[in-house]
């Protein structure tokens, strides 16, 4: 059983701008859907949202610290395009331009590699304004804000991403409903996969066409199926929603074709080209991964899946997610002979939520992010013992941060934030953390 990681191993750390930035009127940026969204009465547990989140926007240089007291060598933002392009488009914000020069310069300065992604679910207001992922309009406006950040970054930044979990932001935000922008529908969740997946390739293009040295990819999130019964309509459930979840971006993406059963429904979509605007061989493969899921027939859901929960007993975090880094193993080998191959593969996001609490002496001991974090790292041991290229993993999260529907109610982070005055403090697992950055070996049962 291997217990080291490969010479060269990276290892990184991730974090996202509505979720950790906040300044949210600050410095000419304009409003996103998250704002809009999170200020919706009851759409966010306790009524939160990320106006203030971490305060990263201005305690960016104690958090680069951070960074480099942990010990990784890179790290994963995302670049908020509202920030960058108030409006979506036209005129860019210098101010939110030099934000980010800055915060690129200070990473570099710590011998800390960035890696930057384009799209953490934040579409600028204006733009679901104008129709938002429903427009094939915004892929092209997409395009035109990568090829900008590019233009002012491209030159330091080597590691690049389009989108962040697609699926994620599709799925939640226009099926289900749960996320910004609120929709709720079945055609209205095709067309944002199919516009996400333009925008995907004509921003691709448009970065290629500034540098040609940049390395490319999306980061997709693989969370597997199973049906919850042996009954047909459960199994059929499972099948959709894995097509739904896992494949409906990186099948039209590596291999130019959407995937069974949702092939026939998005004929009525796809134009003459789109499939090959959209089918671009990334650099790198990079994967999110949380946890497995068993699925039921729901007459109720868009696409007539719903999820079980996990069984009475079964290991669990915060989130409900059951924790199953068997399956972590199963998702990188079945992602290298599905979809990869020989490119370098690598860990985008990996991590756990757990009540945290700062004991007497300051000290906050999560011991199960830490039991948590070996068992994963297991599998993504096993995974490399098993050929899988893995090349490098990064943490969820850097920092505790503002989840999303959940606000500030789960804590990720290897560094615990009080809300209330955003003080920092590293928790046991950070130092877990920096010991296996530093080079030490993982300690397995």
């Amino acid at each position: 059983m291997a217990t080291s990681f490969p010479d060269g191993f990276l290892w990184g750390a991730s974090t996202a701008a509505y979720q950790i930035e906040g300044a949210v009127t600050e410095d000419g940026r304009g409003p996103s859907i998250w704002d809009t969204f999170s200020h919706l009465p009851g759409r966010i547990l306790g009524d939160e949202n990320g106006d203030i989140a971490c305060d990263h926007y201005h305690r960016w240089p104690q958090d680069v610290a951070l960074m480099s007291e942990l010990g990784v060598s890179a790290y994963r933002l995302s670049t908020a395009w509202s920030r960058i392009l108030p409006e979506g488009r036209g005129q860019p914000n210098g101010k939110g331009l030099e934000f980010y020069d800055r915060l690129v310069d200070a990473i570099m300065a710590t011998d800390i590699e960035p890696w930057i992604c384009l799209y953490h679910w934040d579409l600028p207001q204006a733009l679901e304004d104008r129709g938002g992922w429903q427009n094939r309009d915004v892929a092209s406006w997409f395009a035109d804000y990568a090829h900008l950040t590019v233009r002012r970054l491209g030159d330091r930044v080597k590691h690049w991403a389009t989108f962040n979990e697609p699926n994620v932001a599709s799925v939640k935000g226009y099926c289900d409903g749960e996320h910004a922008p609120g929709i709720h529908g079945r055609m209205t969740a095709l067309k944002a996969i199919h516009v996400m997946n333009l925008a995907h390739g004509l921003g691709v293009e448009a970065m290629r066409s500034d540098r040609a040295d940049l390395l490319i990819s999306n980061i997709y999130n693989f969370h597997p199926r199973e049906p919850a019964s042996e009954r047909e309509e459960d199994e059929t459930a499972a099948l959709m929603l894995d097509a739904l979840w896992n494949r409906s971006f990186p099948d039209p993406q590596i291999h130019g074709r959407y995937p069974e059963p949702l092939a026939l429904e998005m004929e009525q979509l796809v134009q003459s080209g789109d499939l090959d605007i959209i089918k671009r061989k990334p650099d790198y493969f990079a994967i999110n991964h949380y946890t497995r899921s068993r699925v039921r027939h729901d007459p109720d859901h868009p696409f007539h899946v719903g999820v079980v929960p996990p069984s009475p007993g079964t290991p669990v975090t915060e989130m409900g997610w059951e924790i199953a880094p068997e399956a972590f193993r199963s998702v990188m080998i079945e992602a290298k002979e599905r979809y990869s191959g020989d490119l370098p593969m690598y860990i985008l996001e990996n991590g756990a939520a757990f009540p945290d609490r700062v004991e007497a002496d300051d000290r906050i001991r999560d011991g199960q992010r830490i039991a948590y974090l070996r068992d994963y790292l297991g599998a993504v041991l096993d995974a490399i013992s098993a050929g899988v290229p893995v090349r490098g993993y990064f943490v969820w999260s850097l920092l505790d941060n503002f989840e999303w529907t959940l606000g500030y109610s789960r804590r990720f982070g290897l560094v615990y934030v009080d809300y209330r005055t955003l003080d920092r403090r590293r928790k046991d697992s950070f130092h877990f953390f920096a010991d296996l950055a530093r080079g030490a070996a993982l300690e397995r049962e």
